[in-house]
């Protein structure tokens, strides 16, 4: 059971320049698991994983060798290890997307991994191509690591929360495209045709990732209208009702702009017991989406 002090402060203006950049490249880096890993429904194959140091990318085939890539944020480092032993880092410090993308496809060639990404983000506004950008070059190694220990007790309690469900529901897995941690459940019914409309992304992505009715829960670093580390949860599609809801977690809020339900990370650093403040928020959203889209929870829960 974690305390406040396992849940540092992390203001999204002391460290936004940083976010960026790592954004930046954790979808260079998540690009490789998008071109190398077999499909999987909802995009599963394409995540990354917190890990005791980081985030991984876990194993991915390449001919007939496997390999992974960890963000390391406690050496800040970034490693490449392949299943023949070879080994690789690169050193995560203030350089330009640009240059850390130059410098991960050198690292891949001296591995003979022979790796072709789309190298243009996805699901931001300005989408410069990762060759060119010059403009995100910042590192914060303190900030970057506080960071990490929040997606760490995150990914605590988003495991123990898809514990308590025996229908289908992902992993708790980070999504480099939006850049949050999250945890999905489904009802196992089929949902309408999702309308897309993510910012330099293809519609049929966000068709395949809510091509199932589902109720999501995650934490995300902040960002747009939302200037603090949050965490959200949300229903696709929305069940009338919904959004009318009693959540059981002080400072929750449903905030109709995104049509999601957000927690701020300061009202679980306050909470007596934050693991049970954040269980029970994502626990009430749940059951919001749940009795209002009449799932059938005798037979998905335990």
């Amino acid at each position: 059971m974690s305390a406040a002090a396992d849940w540092p402060s992390l203001p999204l203006g002391e460290w936004q320049d940083t976010q960026a950049t790592l954004h930046m490249w954790t979808q260079i880096v998540g690009k490789t698991r998008l071109a190398l890993a077999p499909m999987e429904n909802h995009w599963w194959q394409v995540a990354l994983y917190v890990t005791p140091r980081g985030l991984t990318t876990s194993g991915m085939p390449c001919g007939s060798r496997v390999f992974a890539a960890e963000f390391d944020f406690l050496d800040h480092q970034l490693h490449l290890r392949a299943s023949d032993g070879a080994v690789r880092s690169i050193a995560l410090r203030p350089q330009s997307v640009a240059g850390f993308y130059a410098e991960y496809l050198a690292t891949l060639r001296s591995l003979d991994l022979g790796v072709k990404i789309r190298p243009v983000p996805v699901e931001v506004e300005t989408a410069i191509p990762f060759a060119e950008d010059r403009e995100h070059q910042s590192y914060d190694a303190a900030a970057a690591h506080r960071w990490w220990c929040l997606l760490l007790q995150a990914d605590r309690v988003l495991k123990r929360f898809r514990g308590r469900f025996r229908g289908k529901a992902s992993p708790s897995h980070f999504f480099w495209g939006s850049f949050d941690l999250a945890m999905t459940r489904f009802s196992g019914r089929p949902a309408p045709l999702h309308p897309g409309g993510a910012p330099n992304c293809p519609n049929y992505v966000m068709e395949e990732a809510y091509s199932r009715e589902c109720a999501s829960s995650g934490f995300w670093p902040g960002g747009g209208a939302i200037t603090e580390p949050a965490f959200y949860a949300y229903a696709y599609p929305e069940p009338a009702g919904y959004a009318e809801q009693r959540v059981r977690s002080d400072g929750a809020h449903y905030d109709r702009t995104l049509r999601e339900f957000i927690l701020p990370l300061d009202a679980v650093r306050r909470a007596a017991v934050p693991d049970d403040a954040l269980l029970d928020f994502f626990q009430s959203t749940y059951e919001a989406a749940a009795d209002t889209g009449r799932w059938d929870r005798a037979a998905l829960e335990r």
